[in-house]
């Protein structure tokens, strides 16, 4: 494979595309906001600056990877001659089945079609291709440039020999692929998540306050980061997007999410996105930021 198509230029659009380009691929990056795709790009030499102000690469290693990234506004030309297509949406199955359907028309038979997605099934989205053997799922952590796994999920019907191409090329990005099978949240946040939502349950029946919950999670069990914390990083509609498919998949009630969690959700106030979730962001950048105060 030389040739990728990323499909969306947000956080881990621009993360994926910024991988590949730095490690010699011809990346198109896809998304139907021109505003989109010049914030990714943007962002994408932004954090080559960070990584040249560490000295991890040289300014030419820069050009290079920027080089590396054409930006296109449209399916059609963006995807009609790759290698493989990474899609890197929203995290909404009517989006991803909409655009898994024409990517199967634009793209070559032979090109392998994967998702980013962090919980939704493989299976399902392949079901509406007539390459089912040629879907998978690649789950990069954010932020990608920095995060060593990816997860390598096989849908019912993806063949051997494309996990074993996604596998080789995901270890060709200096990444660690490992391999799950395709049931809701797969690995990562089928643990995750539960986490993550007893921490708001926790916060929610007033048993201790943000600080205080993320304070027992980092010092007492090593966490780099809080749940809460985390959580706003993640962004917390996708933390409940995520909670209810796997809520939905299993129809156990140890997923079901937490009402703090809902309404915040619905007041608008998901995390760093907003500049307000858990935590303040409004006044800082600093990495320890205010904790809020929740009516419980």
């Amino acid at each position: 494979m030389k040739k990728i198509a990323v499909i969306g230029a947000g956080t881990m659009g621009n993360g994926i595309a910024h991988v590949f380009a730095q490690y010699g691929y011809k990346v198109n990056l896809i998304d139907l906001d021109q505003k989109a795709l010049e914030r990714g790009v943007s962002t994408i030499s932004k954090n080559l600056d960070r990584m040249l102000a560490k000295e991890k690469i040289s300014q030419e290693d820069k050009k290079a990877t920027l080089d590396n990234i054409t930006t296109f506004s449209d399916l059609k030309n963006g995807a009609s001659e790759v290698d493989l297509v990474v899609e890197a949406a929203s995290e909404t199955l009517e989006i991803k089945l909409d655009i898994f359907g024409k990517l199967d028309i634009i793209c070559k038979p032979e090109t392998i079609l994967a998702t980013n997605t962090s919980s939704i099934s493989i299976t399902r989205i392949a079901s509406v291709t007539t390459r089912p053997d040629k879907v998978i799922g690649m789950h990069f952590m954010n932020p990608v440039p920095i995060m060593p796994l990816v997860e390598i999920i096989r849908g019912y019907n993806t063949s051997d020999e494309t996990t074993e191409q996604t596998m080789a090329l995901s270890k060709k990005l200096g990444k660690t692929p490992t391999e799950v099978n395709d049931y809701p949240g797969f690995v990562a946040n089928r643990i995750l998540m539960p986490m993550i939502n007893e921490a708001i349950e926790t916060l929610h029946h007033g048993v201790a306050g943000v600080l205080e919950i993320d304070t027992v999670m980092k010092l007492g069990m090593a966490h780099p980061m809080g749940p809460l914390q985390l959580a706003d990083f993640i962004g917390l509609d996708i933390c409940l997007s995520i909670l209810n498919v796997m809520y939905d998949g299993f129809k156990n009630p140890k997923y079901a999410p937490s009402p703090l969690l809902v309404n915040m959700v619905t007041a608008g106030k998901l995390g760093v996105k907003s500049k307000e979730g858990f935590y303040d962001y409004s006044q800082s950048n600093k990495a320890e930021k205010v904790p809020n105060q929740f009516k419980l």
